[in-house]
């Protein structure tokens, strides 16, 4: 499972479509209005946006406001018990609005959708249809079993990508920066995580279809991409099916199989002006040959998220993690190496079962070790249905799990302001993305480590790469003067 699975929970409320984007035949005039509001990882962001576009195609607009809404879908989270929470609540409000418009439809999709299954529409009377991560194609078809007052569930997993034929909608898009699914699915089986009983096994995406809409976007002036999966360098192409069934492939498809390194590469070829991030890696699937791709082509972003979750090997066997931190230094070892200069985040777990403070105090040591840029922090959630809620009991207090996790953020903090103070006196390329949150006269973008800077507006305008000065920094930001437009990526 990827590490932005373990991201906190964002709210996506989504703007009105513009009309000149579609035909006529798709932006006429409709009582048939959807709202849609996206929670967790970066895939359940970039799903929503295959599920406007199916529901364009369908006769919809997309609108921002909620009572203006006939139909409300909420894509949901489940890697902790936090985010069922926060969608309870959520499903509280849209049940009042619902008192006020009772021909409204509410919807479920995603990962908390597909492991409670039929259950939903029994626990929340509020709920009209529950469709998981694959079945978001089903959903017009769902919708009109809504309406004839039959059941409408569809959690039914998929052996193949699915969505590589649907031209994503950008929901709140900034036109400078979106996302690009290469695969679907986790067969790691981290005992802690509900994403392979949520999202299926792993399977990936042909590459023609990455790269269509990777052209696609370039066409529409985006100038950053990001290609996703719960495990993204573990993609492997041979024409199609799961990854564990490589091994009954051809020949011919074995030896012309495309491995994450090949399409990094393929893709940064093909788009040299256009800057590639990744996420999420894991440390057992990362390649060196990933890393050398990385520092071959400018154009691919000095940044990893290389979640770790614990610095025990003991604890690490107890979560089925496929490495050791032994492995875990060879490969930020080689980071170091091979591309000095990139940034590395990462998540951790803190309080996962039987963790002693032997175990707490290796995880210490390993962020001294790394000194990380940033990271994703949490206490361990037990999930239902996980190998460890099976398995093996949640026996550390709550005020312990707290105190962990509060050494950690500290920790981090300060190896945070460490990684932003190096900058100082320096001079980076940004890609201005937005107007700063702080203040209405400076822009905010991130440098190619994935690092925030902001500075003054001047002249400037977003989608240019500029050349700023560091002046200042916090842990979290930099601050500085653009110089000029910059010619680097």
């Amino acid at each position: 499972m990827g590490a932005n699975e373990f991201k906190s929970l964002d709210k996506n409320l989504v703007s009105e479509i513009p009309n000149n984007h579609y035909s006529n035949k798709l932006i006429k005039k409709t009582s048939k209005r959807v709202y849609i509001e996206s929670y967790g990882c970066q895939m359940n962001f970039a799903d929503s946006e295959i599920v406007a576009s199916i529901l364009i195609k369908d006769g919809y607009t997309i609108t921002k406001k909620l009572d203006k809404a006939s139909l409300i879908l909420i894509n949901t989270c489940s890697i902790r018990e936090k985010a069922e929470k926060t969608v309870r609540k959520r499903l509280e409000v849209f049940e009042s609005i619902k008192e006020k418009n009772s021909k409204m439809k509410v919807g479920v999709m995603g990962c908390m959708a597909e492991r409670l299954k039929r259950k939903f529409l029994e626990e929340e009377k509020i709920v009209d249809l529950v469709v998981g991560p694959d079945a978001y194609k089903d959903i017009p078809r769902l919708l009109q079993e809504v309406e004839n007052e039959n059941e409408a569930v569809n959690v039914l997993l998929s052996k193949d990508e699915t969505y590589g034929d649907i031209s994503p909608i950008r929901l709140n898009s900034n036109g400078i920066s979106a996302f690009v699914s290469i695969t679907r699915g986790c067969d790691n089986m981290c005992t802690f995580c509900v994403v392979p009983f949520t999202r299926g096994r792993e399977r990936s995406r042909d590459p023609k279809s990455i790269l269509k809409e990777i052209e696609d976007l370039k066409c529409k002036g985006y100038k950053e991409v990001t290609l996703l999966g719960q495990n993204v360098d573990s993609y492997l192409w041979y024409g199609g099916g799961l990854k564990k069934d490589f091994k009954k492939a051809s020949i011919i498809q074995r030896k012309t199989a495309l491995r994450f390194h090949n399409l990094l590469s393929i893709v940064a070829e093909a788009f040299p002006k256009i800057r590639i991030r990744f996420s999420t890696s894991n440390p057992q699937d990362m390649s060196v040959e990933v890393i050398k791709i990385m520092a071959k082509y400018k154009n691919i972003c000095n940044h990893i998220h290389l979640p770790v979750q614990s610095g025990s090997n003991r604890i690490l066997k107890k979560m089925n993690r496929q490495h050791t931190i032994q492995e875990y230094f060879k490969l930020i070892d080689s980071i170091r190496e091979i591309l000095p200069d990139c940034g590395i985040s990462h998540d951790m777990i803190a309080g996962f079962p039987t963790e002693t403070t032997e175990d707490h105090l290796n995880t210490l040591k390993l962020m001294d070790y790394v000194k990380y840029d940033f990271g994703f922090m949490f206490a361990y959630s037990e999930r239902p249905g996980t190998l460890a809620a099976k398995k093996i009991s949640d026996d550390i207090e709550d005020n312990i799990k707290k105190e962990r996790l509060n050494e950690i953020i500290k920790k981090q903090q300060k190896h945070s302001l460490y990684r932003s103070q190096q900058y100082l006196g320096k001079i980076v390329c940004v890609l201005i993305e937005k107007i700063s949150k702080k203040s209405e006269y400076f822009w905010s973008g991130r440098t190619q480590q994935n690092t925030v800077v902001v500075f003054p507006k001047e002249n400037y305008k977003t989608g240019e790469f500029v050349e700023v000065k560091i002046k200042s920094c916090t842990s979290a930001t930099l601050i500085g003067k653009a110089i000029k437009i910059s010619n680097r990526i």
